[in-house]
């Protein structure tokens, strides 16, 4: 499990393009809002493919580095020790071609919202897999471990063409758990385990 790089952009849009050449960043780059408000433009995903276009994004924002991954990511729920996945559809994968002849800016409102659930959609299995159980009981421990929190979420990608090379893409604290599958009973448990402990 990786993170792709990445760099927050505080303000200053027209310094974005020498800020990304020192941080030696490959294009093409997703952009995110520095923080998810709630309004629908904080959930907006942005693809810059070139230099020149980084200056018409809008800090503050985080820059990564786009990881192809067959237009699907898994979101994982953590509710104290309870881990939910479901699959969401993603920004499509970037050809060579699309870096040679795509410029500008592309803005994705709404990705991997839950009406971009993917779950019963005809995937490629390759893409489809959902990351093994181990892998994420463990991910989960750590990120429990490390951020002190017992109720959040990740969107976690698989690299396009590898079986077990994962990236973590975006960490929230209390996500929405009306968009989780089960949610009440999973949620009744951990608030119930609480009480108990």
């Amino acid at each position: 499990v990786d993170v792709p790089r990445q760099l927050v952009i505080e303000r200053d849009a027209s310094s974005i393009p020498d800020v990304v050449l020192k941080a030696g960043l490959t294009l093409p780059l997703v952009a995110k809002p520095l923080v998810a408000d709630g309004s629908a433009k904080s959930h907006e995903l942005s693809l810059a493919y070139d230099q020149y276009s980084l200056k018409k994004l809008e800090p503050p924002l985080v820059l990564q580095e786009f990881v192809n991954h067959g237009g699907v990511l898994f979101k994982v729920y953590i509710v104290g020790e309870a881990i939910k996945v479901v699959r969401r559809f993603s920004l499509p994968d970037v050809t060579k071609q699309d870096l040679s002849t795509s410029a500008g800016v592309f803005r994705f409102p709404r990705v991997s919202c839950a009406a971009a659930s993917a779950d019963d959609a005809d995937l490629d299995p390759c893409v489809a897999e959902l990351p093994p159980r181990p892998l994420l009981e463990r991910l989960a421990k750590e990120l429990r471990r490390q951020l002190g929190l017992r109720l959040f979420n990740l969107d976690i990608i698989r690299e396009h063409g590898t079986r077990d090379q994962f990236y973590v893409i975006d960490i929230n604290y209390f996500p929405g758990y009306g968009k989780m599958p089960e949610y009440e009973h999973i949620f009744t448990d951990f608030l119930l385990s609480l009480t108990q402990s």
